[in-house]
């Protein structure tokens, strides 16, 4: 195996490791050790990829909005409802995001900054809020900045209750009715009546993402033809 691939699956593996760790025990409770145990790496090898704890932690919780780029609708207010159904499936079943989420969460956490999260949340939702906005899909009192902010909060506390009562598995169920109850107060009627509101579209939006990457990478390896 060349040298550079190895080391692209030693830091997946060290990442897959302290996100598992974190997710476990939570930031102030994990430790180098920890980790080092769960990766079967070297302390040389660990630290040559990330040189503190915190800079682990950092890492995973970059990942929790990493594979949010949304294929593109006529409507931006539906845009909006497959970032936050995406993230609710990617929550459930990808190890990384639920490890980037409890360190968002993790109040007892001062070691490190997770305000990271929040405002790329709040910023991505602001930007889809204001398309919405310009191209008529709002009801006229909603202020963008505003309503991301609430949307991004109570998502978040969604999240928690969701983690606590059911380890996420309703997740989905309580992110739809978010909506379901949020939308009304901010989306013109003839717009709400269009969007799919469906609680398995992040499920739907994740398969559609994945596909179109797959057809993507294979015509990147297709060779073209030789002309005669």
């Amino acid at each position: 195996m060349p040298a550079q691939e190895r080391a692209i699956r030693t830091r997946q593996n060290i990442m897959l490791a302290a996100a598992t760790v974190f997710n476990e025990r939570g930031y102030k409770a994990a430790t180098i050790a920890d980790i080092l145990t769960t990766a079967g790496v070297t302390k040389g090898a660990l630290y040559f990829h990330f040189p503190s704890k915190d800079d682990l932690a950092q890492e995973v919780l970059a990942t929790q909005n990493r594979n949010l780029t949304i294929p593109e609708r006529p409507s931006k207010t539906q845009e909006l409802i497959d970032v936050v159904m995406l993230h609710t499936h990617r929550l459930q079943t990808d190890p990384m995001v639920r490890a980037a989420v409890r360190l968002t969460m993790d109040q007892l956490s001062t070691e490190f900054d997770r305000t990271g999260p929040f405002r790329q949340w709040a910023d991505l939702t602001r930007q889809r809020l204001e398309k919405a906005r310009d191209q008529g899909e709002l009801l006229p009192h909603v202020n963008p900045a505003e309503t991301a902010d609430v949307l991004v909060g109570a998502y978040a506390g969604i999240q928690s209750m969701s983690h606590a009562l059911t380890d996420y598995t309703d997740l989905t169920t309580r992110a739809n009715a978010l909506l379901r109850h949020l939308l009304p107060t901010i989306t013109l009627p003839s717009i709400l009546t269009s969007l799919d509101l469906n609680e398995n579209r992040g499920a739907h939006v994740y398969t559609e993402i994945h596909t179109t990457t797959q057809k993507s990478r294979k015509g990147d390896s297709t060779e073209e033809p030789e002309e005669p």
